[in-house]
């Protein structure tokens, strides 16, 4: 876990321990790494996870990330990452808060976020981009407004909820991004125990394994409280149309926090 001693505001922790059983269900041997502010991280961990927290602790983790150049490069060449709301943002080249202060993101992905003047808060329902996923689900809280560069293709599609915030030049609008090793999205969940499809994805991307179905009643059961009767288009919902569940944040101060979003884990197949 990265820094679970500053970070942690929407348990997104749990897409570690989601991870590590679907692994050990297969028979493949996974330990979770807890790394504080106070320890060198490896740079060897197969899988590197970041979660949610406020606009200071979103701030700190990109500058203790920044120390560690060896971390930032397995982060995006030889190991697979999850980064979720803040985390997405700190993987990016930017991130600018309300009072229009810009600070440096890792530079990992073509994605720049701004401070918005609503918030979005609510159920997200995408078309995922990666070809067998599916369907994802979540819920968003946050104020930023993302875009992506072109050649950067978003995670999902949204068919209900806001996203990145911002459409293509159809009007189609994305959530989070997409590389071969890096994964990011606003959807908290936590992500991977709502999208188990997309958890096997990161499993067989880090491991170079196959990942046989599992038999799970409990499973079926989230995914249909959350899934639609009725399958949207696969390229989403026009941003003219779609559904926004959003909070105008100068009317509701105090009610939702300011934050942005950033805690993690690592995970590191066991010897």
């Amino acid at each position: 876990m990265l820094l679970p001693d500053v970070l942690g505001t929407y348990s997104d922790a749990g897409n570690a321990l989601i991870l590590a059983q679907r692994a050990r269900w297969r028979g493949v041997r996974t330990r979770v790494l807890d790394i504080t502010a106070t320890t060198v991280p490896p740079a060897s961990c197969d899988i590197y996870l970041l979660g949610g927290g406020e606009d200071g602790a979103q701030v700190f983790a990109a500058d203790w990330l920044a120390r560690y150049p060896a971390l930032r490069h397995a982060m995006s060449t030889t190991a697979v990452t999850l980064a979720v709301c803040a985390g997405l943002q700190i993987l990016g080249q930017s991130m600018s808060d309300r009072t229009g202060h810009t600070y440096s993101g890792l530079g990992l992905l073509d994605f720049t976020t701004i401070a918005g003047r609503r918030r979005a808060v609510g159920e997200v329902l995408s078309t995922c981009t990666i070809p067998g996923v599916g369907q994802l689900t979540g819920f968003e809280n946050h104020q930023g407004i993302s875009t992506t560069g072109d050649d950067l293709p978003p995670l999902g599609w949204v068919t209900r909820g806001v996203g990145n915030g911002t459409a293509d030049r159809s009007g189609h609008r994305g959530d989070g991004a997409c590389t071969g090793r890096i994964i990011g999205t606003y959807l908290h969940g936590p992500v991977l125990a709502r999208n188990p499809a997309l958890a096997d994805h990161i499993l067989k991307q880090a491991t170079g394994q196959p990942m046989p179905p599992l038999d799970l009643p409990d499973q079926r059961a989230v995914r249909r409280t959350y899934l639609p009767t009725r399958h949207p288009t696969s390229r989403g919902t026009p941003a003219t149309d779609a559904r926004i569940s959003s909070v105008d944040v100068s009317q509701h101060r105090g009610v939702v926090d300011s934050g942005s979003d950033l805690a993690g884990k690592t995970i590191r197949r066991a010897p």
